[in-house]
């Protein structure tokens, strides 16, 4: 159950800190910023990674953790329930953040604004570099040591800075669900369910292909 609750309170705080500063960007007319934006998201996947990653190896991302059970560093079982505890951290935090802060109405949900095609194509890469990079610093499931936080935090900002303006650059099943939700803005959601998840699993061939052979099986 810790694994668990790692999980939810990871992707709990993730929304809570991305989608806020997305969301107390709007109402506040730009105060934070788009870099500031892509900053918060980087830096609380960073943090949490180092707070619970020695737990339940700080996924916080249901592409992620199918990612994982593709590249058979854990089973479809084990990762069930990481899927689900990072769901609901996600739709609590929109909850949450629906309470403090009422005049958002989108609550920083994920949305193509640069168009369906360019948002596919930006949130299958995104995902496969995210996810990439995941595996290359990890030690089986877990996302854990000095570099992991550095580099996967870093990656998730670098891709919000450039990805955010067009696709939203969630990479993150749970992040755009939870908002989806919590605000009714379901329209495109499925891009976001359905291409980081294809997108990870792309990774997991390109890390068969590159790199060592023990990328891609148990450890």
């Amino acid at each position: 159950m810790k694994k668990y609750l790692a999980e939810f309170l990871g992707t709990f705080f993730l929304v809570f800190a991305g989608c806020g500063a997305i969301m107390i960007n709007q109402i506040t007319g730009g105060s934070i910023g788009h870099v500031g934006i892509a900053l918060t998201f980087g830096l609380v996947v960073l943090v949490m990674i180092y707070s619970v990653g020695e737990v339940s190896g700080a996924h916080f991302n249901p592409a992620v953790t199918l990612g994982f059970c593709a590249a058979r560093r854990m089973s479809i079982k084990e990762g069930l329930p990481y899927i689900v505890s990072q769901c609901l951290g996600a739709i609590l935090a929109s909850v949450l953040l629906r309470i403090v802060i009422p005049q958002s109405a989108t609550l920083g949900a994920t949305l193509p604004v640069g168009g369906l095609l360019p948002s596919l194509i930006l949130e299958f890469f995104m995902t496969t570099l995210l996810m990439f990079v995941i595996l290359s610093v990890s030690t089986g499931a877990k996302e854990k040591g000095i570099t992991a936080g550095i580099a996967i935090g870093g990656t998730v900002a670098l891709e919000a800075l450039f990805g955010g303006p067009i696709s939203g650059a969630s990479m993150n099943p749970a992040r755009s669900l939870g908002p989806a939700l919590v605000s009714g803005n379901l329209e495109s959601v499925w891009i976001y369910l359905l291409i980081p998840v294809l997108g990870a699993g792309f990774a997991v061939f390109l890390c068969r292909c590159t790199q060592a052979e023990g990328c891609c099986s148990p450890s």
